[in-house]
């Protein structure tokens, strides 16, 4: 069944790199929407790919825009290249600068005591609510963990997840066994559970 053209037609318009240009300059809202419809999913994979999150790929994309509306107005702007790779080489290094400022406030080498996880549960309540969160996160929060259950080293985690290298994979580890708390701290059956302890 063919699409409706005219509900679709601003996803399939293509515009030159020039006039893109020029619409980033004009802040013309049609080339920004443009933007964000052609340009917005290629950052999203990468951002996602490489220990980030959805409120992650926002930021980083809104970034980029500023970054170059920035370099065509200021006049440094030299495009070597077609512009959605070079769009994406901006988003690309405002996401390392991102990430290298998360290390400098996040040790990644110091892991998180995991006493305060225990891995052999054994009261019954703690591990139906720890299982029922498990299930709650994103399939490879789950993989990471699973993974690092198994024993597999950071080296292996992070080959097998096709992070960049092992200290990805021990802050990839943190975020997801962070995320997880989260999710046990919220749950009403953990929060009956604490005020027996009490």
């Amino acid at each position: 069944m063919p699409l409706d053209s005219t509900n679709h037609k601003g996803l399939f318009k293509k515009y030159a790199d020039i006039s893109i240009i020029e619409g980033v300059r004009n802040q013309d809202d049609r080339i920004l929407n443009w933007l964000y419809d052609n340009y917005l999913q290629s950052v999203k994979t990468y951002v996602l790919q490489n220990s980030g999150s959805s409120d992650d790929v926002s930021d980083v994309f809104q970034d980029s825009i500023i970054v170059l509306f920035r370099q065509i107005t200021e006049g440094n702007f030299n495009l070597t290249t077609d512009l959605k790779g070079y769009f994406f080489g901006i988003a690309r290094n405002v996401w390392s600068a991102q990430l290298r400022k998360n290390q400098k406030t996040t040790k990644l080498e110091i892991d998180i005591p995991d006493e305060e996880y225990p891995d052999g549960i054994n009261d019954p309540v703690l591990e139906k609510v720890v299982s029922r969160a498990f299930e709650k996160l994103k399939p490879d929060q789950r993989l990471v963990l699973s993974l690092y259950s198994d024993n597999l080293s950071y080296e292996e985690i992070a080959e097998k997840m096709g992070l960049k290298n092992e200290t990805y994979a021990r802050r990839k580890k943190y975020l997801c066994k962070e995320a997880l708390m989260e999710i046990v701290k919220e749950d009403p059956e953990y929060q009956e559970y604490l005020r027996f302890l009490k």
